[in-house]
């Protein structure tokens, strides 16, 4: 059985699952669609075309499924996705997608802190962390454990590769590939993410073989290509080596130096 507050206002059309709580001045909309064990504190908005899973926490003032920021938006039916055990603290924004791409998508047991913004048509993995007031334009990208400090920017089309961290205050409009440490200003590659790589398990060969492609991909004198050649023929190919040269050779707005 859900609790509703008497103050919040629940469309009639909406679609709620079982055992959520609803917090005073919150807002949902019609075209919306709830999981069950979910907490939204007070004035919580959820806006048309939300599409919300089970067991998130949603702190005050967060509004989800909001209209895209975007002068292209012509009033399309579109959605945004959000999946299950997130929290989403104070005044979180998330638009929903546009005819790009329809939706906007985030996975599971992320932790999106305070005042942050995804914008329209992004695709935020699963485990991620993200910072204080850091803002993702439209069509960003993030792989699944990444973590992104306080006040990052983020540049439309850019992908953040898995297991990342990035430093807070950064700025980048390139791909950040996966595995890494990034940060300074301007932004750079600042060596492999040994410390997150060993909390997630991964093993000393894998981590040295990592570091090692990035040694050859960043220290080298070849051209990206010439680097990637290199590493398929000295690395011993891995799931994570092999994931390292497909995003370089897939990403459209090039690596950070």
């Amino acid at each position: 059985m859900n609790q509703i507050s008497p103050m919040a206002f629940v469309h009639p059309e909406a679609q709620l699952g079982d055992n959520n709580i609803i917090g005073p001045f919150c807002y949902i909309d019609k075209n919306v669609i709830i999981g069950d064990n979910n907490v939204f504190q007070n004035s919580v908005t959820l806006n048309y075309g939300c599409r919300l899973g089970s067991n998130n926490e949603v702190f005050p003032g967060a509004s989800l499924s909001t209209k895209p920021q975007d002068l292209k938006f012509k009033g399309e039916d579109t959605i945004c996705e959000i999946g299950d055990n997130n929290s989403i603290r104070e005044n979180v924004t998330i638009s929903r997608g546009t005819a790009s791409k329809g939706k906007t998508k985030v996975g599971n047991n992320n932790l999106l802190m305070e005042n942050m913004h995804i914008a329209h048509d992004c695709v935020v993995g699963n485990g991620c962390i993200i910072g204080n007031s850091t803002k993702f334009a439209g069509e960003v990208i993030i792989d699944d454990f990444a973590i992104i400090s306080a006040t990052v920017l983020a540049h439309q089309f850019c992908r953040v590769g898995s297991y990342v961290m990035i430093q807070g205050g950064s700025r980048f409009s390139q791909d950040i590939p996966p595995f890494i440490i990034a940060g300074k200003e301007p932004i750079r590659y600042a060596g492999v993410n040994l410390i997150g790589l060993r909390r997630r398990g991964f093993s000393a060969d894998i981590i040295r073989n990592i570091h090692d492609a990035y040694r050859i991909i960043y220290q080298g004198t070849n051209t990206r290509t010439d680097a990637l050649k290199e590493i398929k023929e000295v690395i011993p190919m891995s799931p994570e080596i092999q994931y390292i040269v497909d995003f370089i050779e897939k990403s459209e707005r090039g690596i950070i130096k």
